[in-house]
């Protein structure tokens, strides 16, 4: 029994020394393992700031292509006189049609959009379907969209 009382002293010291090793090891490493966590952090932080930069830059081309946009919009309209839109609006739909076909497609346009609703709309029945659908294209020109977007994450 003594023997065994003995034995079982030996292995808790040993059990105790493989601690204090255990504990001087980790003690001796927990610097450079700080140091390895913050270099991932920071590695981290570096790629998220990269794809923030991406996107905002995607953004601002978009801002851009937007601001574009409403400014070509401003100047068709800015084409269409006031008086030339009251001389079509007391036209009769087919003879406003037949001149407004012949025009160019920006200022027809411009024309057509500053009208009321009910005399454009008699207005595009008189012409042939694909001038009043390439003058309503033109009416609702929204910024060119890609058919298939890649959604970026």
């Amino acid at each position: 029994m003594i023997l065994w009382f003995g034995a079982q002293d030996h292995v808790l010291a040993q059990n105790a020394e493989k601690d204090a090793k255990a504990n001087q090891f980790c003690t001796n490493i927990a610097d450079a393992a700080s140091d390895a966590r913050f270099a991932l952090q920071k590695q981290a932080l570096a790629d998220m700031e990269k794809e923030i930069e991406a996107r905002l830059k995607v953004l601002e081309a978009k801002r851009a292509e937007y601001e574009e946009w409403l400014r070509r919009r401003n100047e068709v309209l800015a084409k269409a006189d006031e008086t030339v839109v009251q001389i079509y609006s007391r036209m009769k739909p087919d003879a406003a049609a037949l001149q407004l076909s012949n025009m160019d497609e920006e200022i027809a346009a411009a024309v057509i959009a500053k009208l009321n609703p009910r005399a454009a709309s008699a207005v595009l029945n008189e012409m042939e379907p694909a001038r009043a659908a390439q003058l309503a294209n033109v009416i609702t020109d929204a910024p060119k969209r890609d058919k298939n977007p890649v959604r970026q994450n």
